[in-house]
């Protein structure tokens, strides 16, 4: 028995542009093709898929999970072994400063010395003050969250309202390849992840990979985070950590 592009991908909770590109990429070609040379996927086709899926998970590039599928001298074991040590010597650190920065970075707004209208009309619904006393409490000792401290106590309504559209172009940048089907470890979802990074580095505190990465996990793990992110387009959460952590895989 066999399946069409689009049943394979609802079966596995991709999309068909994935699934194309996998194709193209020689990661996971259609064993068959009907009469009309429409890719069609058996059995062992959905069972490399589910390794393939496996390892991106983990956070495996693309070329990395080819590398344990098709050589026969790979050690897969190796490969998670290394990753399971990378993220274990950083799970600790991220959760603590992660949470911090980009906590700080919403958050620390309560400095802003903005009026009522003036805060609402930079921030719309958003209160910074809502969670002033649970980022200072958590947080208040870490370098990043200083560092935030110190740069936007500086910063009038221009230059807020100047990063809000910088950032919310760049969450649109980001829902707008989701919505393409571009996968999360392509070169443009990492470069728009790059930019990211960047972004928060010039306006609020140095963000190393170690951060973003956790940043990435944070916009997952954290409800408040997610459900922004959810309200810009559906899965862009779990997207935007995706592309961030491959970003630092492909830096790092």
């Amino acid at each position: 028995m066999s399946y069409s592009v689009g049943q394979v991908a609802e079966f596995a909770g991709v999309t068909v542009r994935t699934l194309h590109h996998y194709d193209e990429i020689g990661l996971l070609v259609p064993g068959e093709r009907s009469q009309a040379g429409h890719r069609r996927y058996g059995d062992a086709d959905l069972d490399r898929l589910q390794q393939i899926l496996f390892y991106r998970e983990l956070g495996f590039p693309l070329d990395e999970v080819a590398a344990l599928l098709d050589d026969p001298h790979a050690d897969p074991q190796e490969h998670l072994r290394r990753q399971h040590e990378l993220l274990s010597a950083r799970i600790e650190k991220l959760r603590e400063m992660a949470v911090a920065v980009e906590h700080a970075m919403e958050a620390r707004r309560m400095n802003v010395r903005l009026t009522p209208e003036e805060k609402f009309e930079v921030f719309g619904d958003f209160d910074p003050d809502q969670y002033a006393a649970e980022a200072e409490q958590r947080w208040g000792g870490t370098d990043p969250y200083k560092e935030s401290q110190r740069r936007t106590a500086a910063y009038t309504k221009d230059d807020w309202k100047r990063l809000k559209e910088e950032f919310d172009a760049l969450h649109q940048k980001m829902a707008d390849l989701l919505a393409q089907g571009v996968p999360a470890d392509s070169e443009a979802a990492m470069d728009v992840a790059e930019e990211h990074r960047r972004f928060i580095g010039r306006g609020y505190y140095e963000c190393s990979y170690e951060i973003h990465t956790g940043l990435g996990e944070m916009y997952v793990a954290d409800e408040r985070f997610t459900a922004t992110y959810e309200a810009i387009r559906p899965g862009l959460a779990v997207y935007m950590r995706d592309a961030m952590l491959a970003n630092t895989v492909r830096n790092v």
